[in-house]
């Protein structure tokens, strides 16, 4: 069976990777003297790393973050506002999305919350974990859309499916009923069943009061707070010193 051939039957079988390297392993496995087990090895490699980058390729288009490029790697410790590594570092790990469990990131206008907030999507997507952003008014709008369509409980579905859902500028003006209503629906979907990370200008002590109705808001925040990690920021902004957030 000639080369081309077998690549493409490999395309057919969607064996992408593995055809894009066959040739040039071919190569240089009689450069090496790969025995075939070897051979074979790294043309699973080819394929499965393939198929992860893809796999991030997608779950990062999905999740549509704020800033796409945010990572752990390159947040700024340096500017005073109060962020502490070993707190960021202690969540690089898969426990806290396994657990469900929340973050709740406070702190004055450009001191990097939308930068924090992308990172943690990020991170998700890089284990493998769907994510999805969203700034809290266009959330809203969304589910006033879906609600006039009669599609709101299968969007507040889809919210509920989603691993890691980023909520940004929660908090930015005063709610109405039916968005008290609508919180506490995205909150009570999501409890033990996804992480939710939060950013607000509002320091968390005042999001009870910020969300008006006190039975409702004893229920939003007894299912927030419940086992988050809150992260409470301060300082002037970031973006005066033209720094990375």
């Amino acid at each position: 069976m000639s080369l081309s051939e077998t690549i493409r039957k490999m395309n057919e079988m969607k064996l992408f990777g593995m055809a894009r390297s066959l040739d040039e392993r071919m190569k240089t496995a009689v450069k090496q003297e790969l025995n075939p087990e070897e051979f074979l090895g790294f043309l699973v490699d080819d394929e499965y790393f393939y198929r992860q980058n893809n796999r991030l390729r997608r779950l990062l288009q999905n999740a549509k973050l704020r800033i796409p490029q945010a990572c752990f790697e390159e947040i700024d410790y340096r500017h005073p506002r109060g962020l502490v590594k070993s707190k960021i570092l202690g969540l690089q790990n898969k426990e806290w999305i396994e657990a469900s469990q929340n973050i709740l990131i406070a702190g004055p206008t450009g001191i990097g919350k939308s930068y924090l907030s992308s990172a943690f999507g990020q991170w998700a997507c890089r284990q493998g974990y769907p994510a999805l952003y969203r700034r809290w008014p266009k959330l809203l709008e969304e589910l006033y859309a879906a609600r006039g369509e009669g599609a709101y409980l299968k969007h507040l579905e889809r919210l509920a499916k989603v691993k890691v859902l980023i909520i940004d500028d929660f908090g930015i003006h005063a709610l109405n009923a039916q968005e008290r209503k609508d919180l506490l629906e995205i909150v009570e979907e999501r409890y033990k069943t996804g992480a939710t990370v939060i950013t607000s200008q509002l320091p968390i002590k005042d999001w009870h009061e910020h969300i008006g109705e006190p039975t409702l808001a004893d229920a939003v925040l007894d299912r927030l707070l419940h086992g988050a990690h809150k992260i409470e920021l301060a300082g002037d902004s970031m973006r005066r010193d033209n720094k990375k957030s």
